[in-house]
């Protein structure tokens, strides 16, 4: 049978008159296939989500897939696939409330000056090597240009750090509480946070039309400003009263869907009245409860939702909005410029200041592996940058090989790195941005 009467054939099996019949399908046989390949993934030792990424990838080749995000698809499964589409960017806000839920301050507060120097040089090198390298594809036609936007935000998707990988390196190596591990752990917390702050400014600026002069910078600023001042006053007050409640009903199930609640009101707010991106609302509100007594128990709640539904639907829909059908001889250079420099630029941009803070080159090494790995937060800005119209979706190619190029390679670099030094002690306590005490569910 010809392969347009095979889709054919599909397109008529797969298709219900009913949109949330097409709904229920669909969502069903991403959850599915988005959970194997992640699992699959895992084996092989790369990050699930670049399993459920590739899922997405390979549902395109079903009809209701095959114009996922576009307006070619009949009218049943636009809808569907609009529905997916709104789900997947409420599941982007939980995990970035997750992810300021697990933020630990203390540890921040702790690691001092060092690590946050690293931090911002982790995040300003990257970006300007990143626009460097951009530009010199797309060529540089002056400030305020398109293409001079569109090469600051590939710089801005370099500046994500996914710790998790280098962590999870640091515990069979035994290297976690030495001052290295501890160095990359709260160097790579702080970097996320500049991280958000840079994509919140890079997306109000090119919003705003920064080809009208310097007064648009300022007003991007200011609403900056204005937004933190906002979440300051705003989160110590809900803070307050959720520590006052928190005492009195403990392990309630009321505490995480406040909070929740609280953190897509902070994403609303963050988008509709300040022009910041509405995940940096979110991660703020994460932020806000992370030091209330139940923050782990509202975290492992809030982790529930997203495992379950919303992180595959999200991972999935990269797969899916991706376009490998543009992919050329360009592009390949592109995304093959697009790693290297993602991988050394971090390395000059951690390892380097590491070396002018008085660490030895080893050590500065180690510490530029560490902060190499991207993940979930490269793939979030990345997706922000498609919703305004800063990033083709092919691009998407380049980011997704970078994270399974720095997934597998840094163990490997970070055990050579850590080669013939000593272990220590084995059973020491785990670093608490790390370690989190199992909880009790006393549901109410």
């Amino acid at each position: 049978m010809p392969g347009n009467e095979i889709r054919a054939f599909l397109g008529d099996l797969f298709t219900s008159d009913d949109v949330v019949l097409q709904i229920a399908l669909s969502v069903g046989i991403i959850l599915i296939t988005a959970k194997y390949f992640g699992t699959l993934a895992k084996k092989i030792g790369i990050p699930q989500v670049a399993g459920q990424i590739i899922a997405g990838l390979l549902l395109k080749f079903l009809p209701f897939f095959r114009e996922f995000g576009g307006t070619d698809a009949n009218e049943i499964f636009q809808e569907a696939n609009q529905f997916i589409s709104y789900m997947a960017e409420i599941g982007v806000i939980l995990i970035m409330f997750s992810a300021g839920l697990g933020t630990n301050l203390k540890s921040l507060i702790k690691s001092g000056v060092k690590a946050t120097i690293i931090a911002c040089c982790g995040v300003f090198v990257p970006l300007i090597f990143g626009m460097i390298m951009a530009l010199c594809f797309w060529g540089f036609n002056g400030f305020g240009t398109t293409e001079f936007y569109q090469a600051m935000f590939i710089g801005t998707i370099l500046t994500a750090t996914s710790v998790s990988i280098s962590v999870a390196t640091l515990k069979e190596l035994g290297k976690i509480k030495t001052d290295v591990g501890q160095t990359i752990i709260s160097a790579a917390i702080i970097d996320d946070v500049i991280g958000i702050i840079v994509l919140t400014i890079v997306l109000g600026v090119s919003r705003d039309g920064g080809a009208k002069g310097a007064s648009t910078y300022l007003i991007v600023i200011l609403k900056t400003v204005l937004f933190f001042v906002f979440a300051i006053v705003a989160g110590y007050i809900i803070f307050r009263f959720f520590k006052w409640y928190d005492r009195r009903h403990p392990h309630s199930r009321r505490i995480p869907i406040y909070g929740l609640g609280v953190a897509l009101i902070f994403a609303w707010a963050a988008e509709n009245f300040f022009g910041i991106a509405d995940i940096t609302g979110a991660y703020i509100a994460g932020v806000v409860f992370c030091s209330l007594n139940d923050a782990h128990y509202m975290e492992q709640k809030i982790d529930i939702n997203s495992y379950m539904i919303f992180s595959p639907l999200f991972f999935a829909s990269i797969g899916l909005k991706t376009d490998l059908g543009g992919m050329n001889l360009g592009l390949l250079a592109f995304s093959i410029a697009f790693v290297l420099v993602g991988c050394i630029s971090k390395i000059i941009g951690c390892g380097g200041v590491s070396k002018l803070m008085g660490y030895k080159w080893k050590e500065s090494l180690q510490i530029g592996l560490g902060m190499m790995v991207r993940g979930e937060v490269a793939l979030i800005v990345a997706q922000k940058g498609l919703s305004a119209g800063l990033v083709d979706s092919k691009y998407f190619a380049s980011v997704i090989l970078l994270i399974i190029v720095s997934s597998m390679i840094v163990p490997v670099l970070m055990k050579k790195a850590f080669a013939g030094e000593e272990t220590p002690v084995a059973g020491e306590e785990i670093h608490p941005v790390e370690a989190t005490p199992l909880v009790t569910d006393k549901d109410k």
